[in-house]
């Protein structure tokens, strides 16, 4: 067995697995303040990526200016998005808001495609060294990028919803939208936040994979591949959704090491995480630390 390759893939697996994390937390945190299951999630890092793309090569903006004004930007789309679309479905049957998250995926998909093109293109190079070598493993500078972002943004949300008004205020919504709106809670305005959060969040980890892989419409399953880990932890737990996003990093960097030695199917990096959805499902459909909800009659 090459154990080295399977060090460097479970190296390389966790840290993946953070930027999982932070992107199952934007999940988690739409669901707990508006109990929606946002389906476009995939698309808010396709158009970050693009956003930063374009302001680097055509506008020739210097990547420590343009990663900034991509995040400006993305609070700004995100709070747009939540007045103009999805305010006036306050209220409506939560099939209908899942119905027109759907929609702004496609729409936002063929949006992007008709802007940008259908064909991948290679994010311009921003770190003079591609890789770092650590402890013998070499580790793209990157995923070393990634790694330091995600544990920022995991220790501000803790910070956010700890201590901050805004975040105390979330909490409320979540736990009963009634009750929060009769304490003097601005619901509407949890809500744009949240989507704000969720939008910029979700651009840092675009811009962060498009370093890795390019921009290309193929950034948009990076939501459907953090899914599983949103459900492994639970859907409504911060927590549920950081230890999701690890074990699916892991899980499928082992079963690419599997695969590449014995099995050989050629997919099973792809299908692993769905098959680990799939029993998770069977056996805690709440997620390892969802709430169980409990109804009496």
């Amino acid at each position: 067995m090459n154990t080295s390759l399977l060090t460097q893939l479970i190296v390389n697996g966790l840290i993946v697995g953070t930027l999982y994390g932070v992107v199952a937390m934007c999940f988690v945190l739409i669901y707990k303040s508006t109990r929606i299951v946002n389906f476009a999630q995939g698309e808010f890092l396709l158009i970050g990526a693009w956003t930063c793309w374009a302001l680097l090569v055509k506008f020739a903006v210097p990547f420590w200016l343009g990663f900034p004004l991509t995040l400006a930007f993305m609070v700004l789309f995100g709070i747009l998005l939540q007045i103009v679309v999805l305010r006036p479905m306050i209220g409506e049957p939560i099939i209908s808001v899942i119905m027109v998250t759907i929609g702004l995926s496609m729409f936002f998909q063929a949006l992007m495609g008709w802007i940008f093109g259908t064909f991948a293109r290679p994010f311009p190079e921003v770190f003079s060294t591609a890789n770092v070598t650590f402890l013998g493993l070499q580790i793209q500078t990157a995923y070393i990028m990634s790694l330091i972002i995600s544990v920022v943004v995991m220790a501000g949300f803790y910070l956010f919803f700890r201590y901050s008004r805004m975040g105390l205020a979330m909490r409320a919504t979540a736990y009963d939208q009634q009750v929060a709106q009769s304490l003097g809670i601005s619901v509407k305005t949890v809500f744009a936040v949240a989507w704000a959060i969720s939008a910029v969040v979700s651009a840092l980890a675009g811009v962060v994979v498009a370093m890795v892989s390019g921009v290309s419409s193929a950034l948009s399953f990076f939501g459907i591949k953090v899914f599983p880990a949103v459900i492994l932890g639970g859907l409504d737990s911060i927590v549920g959704a950081v230890v999701g996003g690890l074990i699916v990093g892991v899980l499928e960097n082992s079963a690419e090491f599997v695969d590449s030695q014995w099995l050989h199917v050629g997919n099973l990096y792809t299908i692993a995480p769905f098959y680990a959805l799939v029993i998770i499902l069977m056996i805690r459909p709440y997620g390892l630390f969802g709430t169980k909800d409990i109804e009496r009659i």
